[in-house]
């Protein structure tokens, strides 16, 4: 009986302050679609680390990530701010650090002359939004989120990606 109400607290304790739950809660339908996009970006980061490894010529690494910033991401980013952060105020700790991060990001996407310092910190920094989102964010927007809400979700989630981008210099250094 005692250890039943130890879960309880910690539950409560957990939900108090915005902690993750060690029990992973099934992910919507509707969510699921943002989610498997987030596949994408993660990739996007194992992509530059494996180029930097191979001491891929910047450029080629810099293609990419510019045609997968204007081909994926930033359209991803808009239909988050519109309709997935919006479930959750404005003033919520975790929409702020979610769009303080999609900021961040959109100016390291948007810098003309990318060097490797810049491709680290978008590898990084992508790759801890992402799991920020997974881990945190969406747990929360899914236990408020209305069925109208996660309809609007879908209803604007159009976009579908493909990765049909030729050189694979992850792969292979040429």
């Amino acid at each position: 009986m005692a250890k039943n109400y130890i879960i309880i607290a910690i539950l409560m304790i957990h939900k108090k302050y915005n902690m993750p739950s060690s029990t992973p809660i099934k992910r919507n339908e509707i969510l699921q679609l943002i989610s498997r996009e987030h596949h994408y970006g993660l990739l996007l980061s194992w992509k530059i680390r494996e180029g930097m490894k191979k001491n891929v010529e910047i450029n080629r690494i810099t293609d990419y990530v510019n045609w997968f910033w204007e081909s994926h991401l930033m359209h991803h980013f808009l239909i988050e701010e519109k309709f997935v952060f919006s479930i959750l105020p404005t003033e919520n700790n975790l929409v702020i650090q979610a769009i303080n991060e999609h900021e961040n990001l959109r100016k390291l996407f948007n810098e003309p002359e990318k060097n490797v310092e810049t491709l680290k910190l978008i590898e990084k920094n992508l790759d801890q939004h992402i799991r920020f989102e997974e881990r945190v964010l969406f747990n929360e927007v899914q236990l408020v989120a209305t069925n109208e809400q996660l309809e609007l979700i879908a209803l604007n989630h159009t976009h579908t990606f493909s990765d049909n981008w030729k050189d694979e210099f992850w792969a292979t250094a040429k």
